[in-house]
Protein backbone atom coordinates (compact mmCIF):
# COMPACT_ATOMS: atom_id res chain seq x y z
CA UNK A 1 0.00 0.00 0.00
CA UNK A 2 2.99 2.66 1.20
CA UNK A 3 4.49 1.93 -2.38
CA UNK A 4 1.78 2.29 -4.13
CA UNK A 5 0.65 5.45 -2.69
CA UNK A 6 4.38 7.00 -2.99
CA UNK A 7 4.54 5.89 -6.73
CA UNK A 8 0.76 7.80 -7.68
CA UNK A 9 2.09 10.98 -5.63
CA UNK A 10 5.05 11.10 -7.85
CA UNK A 11 3.15 10.30 -11.14
CA UNK A 12 0.92 13.33 -10.64
CA UNK A 13 3.97 15.74 -9.56
CA UNK A 14 6.80 14.65 -12.35
CA UNK A 15 5.63 16.50 -15.06
CA UNK A 16 7.33 18.21 -17.64
CA UNK A 17 5.02 21.31 -16.31
CA UNK A 18 6.30 20.83 -12.94
CA UNK A 19 10.03 20.48 -13.89
CA UNK A 20 10.02 23.57 -15.93
CA UNK A 21 8.68 25.28 -12.90
CA UNK A 22 11.30 24.14 -10.40
CA UNK A 23 13.72 24.79 -12.86
CA UNK A 24 12.92 28.30 -13.32
CA UNK A 25 12.53 29.05 -9.72
CA UNK A 26 16.33 27.62 -8.85
CA UNK A 27 17.54 29.57 -11.83
CA UNK A 28 16.07 33.07 -11.22
CA UNK A 29 18.02 35.60 -9.41
CA UNK A 30 16.19 35.43 -6.18
CA UNK A 31 17.20 32.40 -5.38
CA UNK A 32 20.83 33.30 -5.11
CA UNK A 33 19.41 34.56 -1.75
CA UNK A 34 18.52 30.68 -0.40
CA UNK A 35 22.09 29.58 -0.84
CA UNK A 36 23.72 31.09 2.30
CA UNK A 37 20.70 29.28 4.29
CA UNK A 38 20.69 26.27 1.94
CA UNK A 39 24.38 25.34 2.64
CA UNK A 40 23.90 25.57 6.27
CA UNK A 41 21.29 22.83 5.93
CA UNK A 42 22.94 20.37 4.38
CA UNK A 43 26.63 20.99 5.75
CA UNK A 44 28.11 21.63 2.65
CA UNK A 45 32.02 22.90 2.94
CA UNK A 46 32.20 26.21 1.79
CA UNK A 47 35.78 26.31 1.88
CA UNK A 48 36.26 24.17 -0.78
CA UNK A 49 33.82 25.68 -3.36
CA UNK A 50 35.80 27.69 -6.07
CA UNK A 51 34.82 31.04 -5.25
CA UNK A 52 32.79 33.15 -2.89
CA UNK A 53 29.09 32.47 -2.21
CA UNK A 54 28.15 35.89 -3.11
CA UNK A 55 29.69 35.68 -6.12
CA UNK A 56 26.73 32.78 -7.30
CA UNK A 57 24.07 34.37 -9.38
CA UNK A 58 21.06 31.14 -8.49
CA UNK A 59 21.14 28.25 -6.66
CA UNK A 60 21.27 26.43 -9.67
CA UNK A 61 24.25 27.62 -9.90
CA UNK A 62 25.69 26.80 -6.63
CA UNK A 63 24.02 22.96 -7.21
CA UNK A 64 26.85 22.83 -9.99
CA UNK A 65 29.16 24.58 -8.50
CA UNK A 66 33.10 23.49 -9.26
CA UNK A 67 35.50 22.76 -6.39
CA UNK A 68 38.84 24.99 -5.95
CA UNK A 69 41.75 23.27 -7.11
CA UNK A 70 43.55 20.28 -4.76
CA UNK A 71 40.48 19.29 -3.40
CA UNK A 72 40.00 16.21 -5.38
CA UNK A 73 42.98 14.65 -5.56
CA UNK A 74 43.20 12.03 -8.33
CA UNK A 75 44.69 8.01 -7.61
CA UNK A 76 46.74 7.07 -9.99
CA UNK A 77 47.71 3.20 -10.98
CA UNK A 78 45.77 0.23 -12.24
CA UNK A 79 42.51 1.51 -10.55
CA UNK A 80 39.35 3.04 -11.10
CA UNK A 81 38.41 6.27 -9.09
CA UNK A 82 35.20 7.20 -8.49
CA UNK A 83 33.85 9.32 -10.36
CA UNK A 84 31.41 11.70 -8.16
CA UNK A 85 31.30 12.54 -4.55
CA UNK A 86 28.55 9.89 -3.41
CA UNK A 87 26.93 7.32 -1.05
CA UNK A 88 27.79 3.27 -2.09
CA UNK A 89 24.44 2.81 -2.39
CA UNK A 90 25.24 -0.94 -3.40
CA UNK A 91 27.54 -2.55 -5.25
CA UNK A 92 28.35 -6.63 -5.98
CA UNK A 93 28.32 -9.17 -8.72
CA UNK A 94 25.60 -9.70 -11.44
CA UNK A 95 23.53 -12.54 -11.19
CA UNK A 96 22.39 -15.06 -13.64
CA UNK A 97 20.15 -13.47 -16.22
CA UNK A 98 22.17 -10.18 -16.06
CA UNK A 99 19.97 -9.31 -12.81
CA UNK A 100 21.50 -7.27 -9.59
CA UNK A 101 19.71 -6.02 -6.73
CA UNK A 102 19.20 -2.38 -4.76
CA UNK A 103 17.22 -1.86 -1.81
CA UNK A 104 15.02 -5.09 -2.37
CA UNK A 105 14.49 -4.37 -6.04
CA UNK A 106 15.48 -6.03 -9.10
CA UNK A 107 17.29 -4.09 -11.58
CA UNK A 108 17.52 -6.07 -15.31
CA UNK A 109 20.97 -4.72 -16.85
CA UNK A 110 18.84 -5.05 -20.29
CA UNK A 111 16.65 -2.25 -19.37
CA UNK A 112 19.13 -0.17 -17.61
CA UNK A 113 20.99 0.11 -20.92
CA UNK A 114 17.71 -0.76 -23.34
CA UNK A 115 18.88 -3.76 -25.39
CA UNK A 116 18.97 -7.24 -24.58
CA UNK A 117 22.67 -7.98 -26.35
CA UNK A 118 24.27 -5.22 -24.68
CA UNK A 119 23.32 -6.53 -21.39
CA UNK A 120 25.09 -10.20 -22.53
CA UNK A 121 28.45 -8.77 -21.86
CA UNK A 122 27.81 -7.80 -17.83
CA UNK A 123 26.38 -11.67 -17.68
CA UNK A 124 28.20 -12.59 -13.98
CA UNK A 125 29.72 -9.30 -13.87
CA UNK A 126 30.00 -6.62 -11.24
CA UNK A 127 27.87 -3.24 -10.83
CA UNK A 128 28.12 -0.26 -8.33
CA UNK A 129 25.95 2.24 -7.31
CA UNK A 130 26.30 5.94 -6.46
CA UNK A 131 24.26 8.28 -4.82
CA UNK A 132 24.32 12.14 -4.89
CA UNK A 133 22.73 13.74 -2.42
CA UNK A 134 21.43 17.57 -2.35
CA UNK A 135 24.21 18.07 -0.38
CA UNK A 136 26.83 16.64 -2.60
CA UNK A 137 29.43 18.09 -5.09
CA UNK A 138 27.16 17.07 -8.44
CA UNK A 139 29.87 17.45 -11.18
CA UNK A 140 30.92 14.58 -12.73
CA UNK A 141 34.71 13.19 -13.75
CA UNK A 142 35.68 10.04 -15.60
CA UNK A 143 37.02 6.65 -13.36
CA UNK A 144 39.46 6.14 -16.28
CA UNK A 145 41.17 6.89 -19.59
CA UNK A 146 39.14 5.60 -22.17
CA UNK A 147 37.39 6.29 -25.31
CA UNK A 148 33.88 6.72 -25.20
CA UNK A 149 32.17 4.04 -27.70
CA UNK A 150 29.09 5.24 -27.57
CA UNK A 151 26.38 7.41 -26.05
CA UNK A 152 22.86 7.59 -25.68
CA UNK A 153 19.60 8.83 -23.71
CA UNK A 154 16.94 6.82 -22.30
CA UNK A 155 13.79 7.29 -20.41
CA UNK A 156 11.20 10.45 -19.96
CA UNK A 157 10.50 11.06 -16.69
CA UNK A 158 12.81 10.83 -13.13
CA UNK A 159 11.47 9.67 -10.13
CA UNK A 160 13.30 10.01 -6.96
CA UNK A 161 16.22 7.87 -6.39
CA UNK A 162 16.98 8.62 -2.65
CA UNK A 163 16.31 6.17 -0.26
CA UNK A 164 12.50 6.08 -0.46
CA UNK A 165 12.53 6.28 -4.22
CA UNK A 166 14.98 3.31 -4.29
CA UNK A 167 12.75 1.80 -1.52
CA UNK A 168 9.06 2.06 -3.15
CA UNK A 169 9.31 3.84 -6.78
CA UNK A 170 8.96 2.22 -9.86
CA UNK A 171 12.80 0.68 -10.49
CA UNK A 172 14.00 4.59 -11.01
CA UNK A 173 17.40 3.04 -12.03
CA UNK A 174 16.03 1.15 -14.88
CA UNK A 175 13.20 3.51 -15.67
CA UNK A 176 14.24 7.33 -14.85
CA UNK A 177 15.57 9.61 -18.01
CA UNK A 178 19.76 8.19 -18.16
CA UNK A 179 22.37 8.47 -20.29
CA UNK A 180 24.60 6.18 -21.15
CA UNK A 181 28.22 5.85 -22.09
CA UNK A 182 29.97 2.98 -23.23
CA UNK A 183 33.70 3.37 -22.20
CA UNK A 184 36.51 1.23 -23.61
CA UNK A 185 40.22 1.49 -22.24
CA UNK A 186 43.47 1.10 -24.36
CA UNK A 187 43.86 -2.41 -22.87
CA UNK A 188 40.22 -3.37 -24.26
CA UNK A 189 38.44 -3.37 -20.83
CA UNK A 190 35.08 -2.24 -21.14
CA UNK A 191 32.22 -0.59 -18.93
CA UNK A 192 29.46 1.32 -18.89
CA UNK A 193 28.53 4.47 -16.68
CA UNK A 194 25.05 5.82 -16.42
CA UNK A 195 24.17 9.27 -15.25
CA UNK A 196 20.34 8.51 -13.74
CA UNK A 197 18.08 11.41 -13.37
CA UNK A 198 16.57 12.38 -10.55
CA UNK A 199 12.95 13.85 -9.78
CA UNK A 200 11.83 16.74 -11.47
CA UNK A 201 14.30 17.65 -13.56
CA UNK A 202 16.11 15.78 -16.51
CA UNK A 203 19.03 18.07 -16.23
CA UNK A 204 22.34 15.65 -17.51
CA UNK A 205 24.78 18.29 -19.10
CA UNK A 206 28.11 16.76 -20.94
CA UNK A 207 31.35 19.12 -20.45
CA UNK A 208 32.97 16.61 -22.55
CA UNK A 209 31.73 16.05 -25.94
CA UNK A 210 34.52 14.33 -27.30
CA UNK A 211 35.41 10.81 -27.57
CA UNK A 212 38.19 10.80 -25.05
CA UNK A 213 37.80 10.78 -21.47
CA UNK A 214 41.08 11.26 -19.10
CA UNK A 215 40.92 9.86 -15.17
CA UNK A 216 39.87 12.58 -13.26
CA UNK A 217 38.49 14.98 -16.26
CA UNK A 218 35.17 17.03 -15.58
CA UNK A 219 32.65 15.21 -17.91
CA UNK A 220 29.33 16.54 -17.02
CA UNK A 221 27.29 17.34 -14.13
CA UNK A 222 23.47 16.93 -12.34
CA UNK A 223 21.04 19.19 -11.86
CA UNK A 224 19.98 18.06 -8.13
CA UNK A 225 20.57 14.75 -6.34
CA UNK A 226 21.16 12.02 -8.80
CA UNK A 227 22.87 8.39 -9.46
CA UNK A 228 25.31 6.94 -11.39
CA UNK A 229 25.25 3.15 -12.20
CA UNK A 230 28.75 1.39 -13.12
CA UNK A 231 28.78 -2.03 -14.53
CA UNK A 232 31.85 -4.14 -15.34
CA UNK A 233 32.43 -7.28 -17.33
CA UNK A 234 33.27 -10.45 -15.71
CA UNK A 235 36.56 -10.58 -13.55
CA UNK A 236 38.09 -7.08 -14.76
CA UNK A 237 37.59 -5.52 -11.60
CA UNK A 238 38.13 -6.21 -8.08
CA UNK A 239 36.22 -3.91 -5.50
CA UNK A 240 38.29 -2.12 -2.77
CA UNK A 241 38.12 -2.58 1.27
CA UNK A 242 36.51 1.27 1.43
CA UNK A 243 33.60 -0.08 -0.66
CA UNK A 244 31.20 -0.92 1.34
CA UNK A 245 27.54 -0.45 1.83
CA UNK A 246 26.79 3.22 2.65
CA UNK A 247 30.16 4.59 2.78
CA UNK A 248 30.80 8.12 1.39
CA UNK A 249 33.41 8.40 -1.48
CA UNK A 250 35.38 11.43 -3.13
CA UNK A 251 35.62 11.97 -5.97
CA UNK A 252 39.20 10.54 -7.41
CA UNK A 253 39.51 8.26 -4.84
CA UNK A 254 40.25 4.58 -6.04
CA UNK A 255 37.59 2.22 -5.21
CA UNK A 256 38.69 -0.79 -7.37
CA UNK A 257 41.71 -2.31 -8.76
CA UNK A 258 41.55 -3.23 -12.53
CA UNK A 259 42.57 -6.95 -12.79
Amino acid sequence: MIEKIFQNCIELTNKQWSSALLKRVVQSPVSKHLISSYSKVYDINTDEVSKPIAEYHSLHEFFTRTLAEGHRPVAQGRVLTSPVDAKIESFGAIERDMIFTVKGKSYKIEHLLGSVERAKAYDRGQYIVFYLSPADYHRMHSPVDARVVRQYVLGHHSYPVNNLGLTYGKKPLSHNYRMVSQLETAEGMRMDFIKVGAMFVNSIALTNTSDTWYRGEEVGYFTFGSTVVMLFEQETVQFNENVTQGAMIQMGTSFANVL
